[in-house]
């Protein structure tokens, strides 16, 4: 009889290793259940990350399409500027060789008279 009593103990003493076990196991679990609350508030948290990455990008892309299109007008002005100086000077140097043509006439005509 003292086998059945030492197996009745050895198995009495292995239901409460189980128990105990079932114990850490619950409390693993809830470990677990509160990091998983955790991981998903850093997921929402960069779920909105993302979102406001995102809207960031769009208004810095439609500001540089924005930006891009006035530096494209003023380069198109300017170029119109320069062309119109250009024909100016040009105008202006054609004339040149006649103003001191006349300026030669007048100072001749000043000495015959003069």
């Amino acid at each position: 009889m003292e086998t059945t009593d030492i197996t009745i103990e050895i198995l009495k003493g292995i239901r409460q290793d189980l128990r105990d076990l079932g114990g850490r196991i619950d409390g693993t679990n809830a470990r677990i259940d509160g990091t998983n609350t955790r991981i998903e508030g850093t997921n929402a948290r960069i779920d909105s990350t993302n979102t406001r990455i995102e809207e960031m990008r769009d208004e810095l892309s439609r500001r540089i399409v924005e930006s891009e299109i006035r530096t494209s007008t003023a380069i198109a002005d300017l170029a119109g500027t320069v062309r119109e100086m250009t024909s100016m000077l040009r105008a202006s140097n054609e004339l040149r060789p006649r103003v001191e043509r006349c300026e030669n006439d007048i100072a001749e005509i000043k000495r015959r008279v003069g």
